[in-house]
């Protein structure tokens, strides 16, 4: 996987670049290894609370009424719904970690990268990816629209969980692409980096949806100012520079 992703990013990022900056750019040591707790440590910490949400929903859909109609529903309606739903619980799962300080403690780690790229997508605390995640998923679960534990294979989680990680490289790499008037639709690079941006109050806390940013319009924090590039990216709030302190400080009384 981290071999594919290095395949497909690393030269997008040298030809169409965003900023310049080199592959091993600063924090890229640490970024690497947040890669690989952030697809392992999050998937554990979330087995066992889905698995009992999923059996709860099992359960309730044998019995008929809502979950009964749910379940027959055609599969590209209620893969469309999931995605959709999904999309909005990540939204608020993400705004959340902004505006409540005991998330922010977590999520701070994300924002504290200077330069961004592919990598940065990964570059998380595990509670903070758990918090998200769950936001998205549960909501699919409690509304019928995901049946892990059904006879045939349920997709529509695992199309939601693969597109939501495909994507989160894609709008964190480092590359100058725009997409026009499909950004109000489909997220791209230039409307997350403007997520990142650490250029003054007034562009701080916009464009938290993950892929479709009409949830932004939506909820009044789209801001796709034309062609303005961030000037900085990066968080004023404090972080410890080791590995060890980022991921066990935000545990402690302070961060």
């Amino acid at each position: 996987m981290a071999a594919l992703l290095l395949l497909i990013f690393v030269p997008l990022e040298r030809l169409w670049p965003e900023r310049a900056q080199k592959v091993w750019r600063k924090a890229f040591r640490h970024d690497v290894i947040y890669f690989f707790l952030s697809g392992t440590v999050p998937k554990l910490l979330m087995v066992i609370p889905l698995s009992m949400l999923a059996a709860a929903v099992h359960r309730l859909a044998a019995g008929g009424g809502f979950y009964g109609w749910a379940a027959d529903l055609p599969a590209g309606v209620r893969l469309a719904a999931a995605m959709v739903v999904a999309e909005i619980g990540f939204y608020w799962g993400h705004r959340w970690s902004h505006e409540i300080p005991l998330l922010w403690r977590f999520h701070a780690i994300h924002h504290a990268a200077e330069e961004l790229d592919w990598l940065v997508s990964t570059r998380a605390h595990p509670i903070d990816l758990v918090f998200t995640r769950l936001c998205g998923f549960v909501p699919i679960y409690v509304l019928g629209l995901a049946r892990p534990l059904g006879s045939t294979v349920d997709w529509a989680p695992a199309v939601v969980a693969l597109t939501g990680t495909v994507w989160g490289f894609f709008v964190h790499a480092n590359i100058h692409w725009r997409l026009g008037w499909l950004e109000q639709i489909i997220s791209s690079p230039g409307f997350h980096h403007r997520h990142h941006a650490n250029d003054g109050p007034e562009v701080l806390n916009k464009n938290f949806a993950p892929l479709l940013p009409w949830v932004d319009r939506v909820f009044g924090t789209l801001y796709l100012p034309g062609h303005k590039l961030p000037v900085k990216y990066g968080t004023e709030t404090k972080m410890a520079p080791t590995l060890a302190g980022q991921l066990f400080d935000p545990l402690g009384p302070t961060i």
